[in-house]
């Protein structure tokens, strides 16, 4: 019997329903570079994910098999006031340039690994951008995964230059694209 997906999607009220699963799915798939990198721990990331559901209108879709998470994808909407801090490489002012509609900012896609390459990121980044105002997103991937990068720019998205979000993270290709 085939396994069916199913894919809901949930706005920061439903962040307590749906926490410790993307808590635990994440350290399932950082659990070696969590052990080598502090930026990619677990409590880092439960920061991370908590300023990012303050932001404005975010979002998350979960993906899941039998009631387990297999997957999810989430992030914000940036705000007129946004400043595109980190940015290693100079932008022309008008990419840079923001509204309250314009950017959904698209901060994590996570897949377990018995569910990559079946179409469920995608199936998710789909889900999570269909729910969106915005014009455009916005995403990161690290510089050293091109393989990850190339998929990307399959669906869509362009590099517009090299950001480094935090000062002990690592530096990421920043990746637009039009939502619709």
């Amino acid at each position: 019997m085939a396994a069916t997906l199913t894919v809901s999607y949930y706005t920061s009220e439903g962040l307590p329903v749906i926490e410790r699963k993307l808590i635990d799915l994440y350290a399932e798939i950082y659990v070696v570079e969590a052990a080598n990198d502090p930026f990619f721990s677990v409590e880092r990331f439960t920061e991370r994910l908590h300023a990012h559901a303050r932001q404005s209108r975010w979002g998350c879709a979960l993906g899941e098999v039998d009631g387990e998470a297999v997957g999810y994808a989430y992030g914000f909407a940036r705000t007129a006031g946004y400043r595109w801090h980190g940015l290693v490489t100079p932008a022309p002012a008008e990419v840079l340039e923001e509204t309250d509609t314009r950017t959904f900012a698209l901060c994590e896609i996570m897949v377990g690994g018995a569910w990559r390459g079946t179409g469920v990121a995608r199936t998710l980044h789909e889900e999570l951008l269909s729910h969106r105002i915005e014009d455009r997103s916005n995403l990161l991937v690290e510089a050293g995964h091109p393989r990850v990068r190339a998929l990307y720019e399959r669906w869509g998205y362009t590099k517009m230059g090299t950001m480094q979000p935090f000062p002990d993270s690592p530096r990421y290709d920043s990746m637009l694209r039009t939502i619709r």
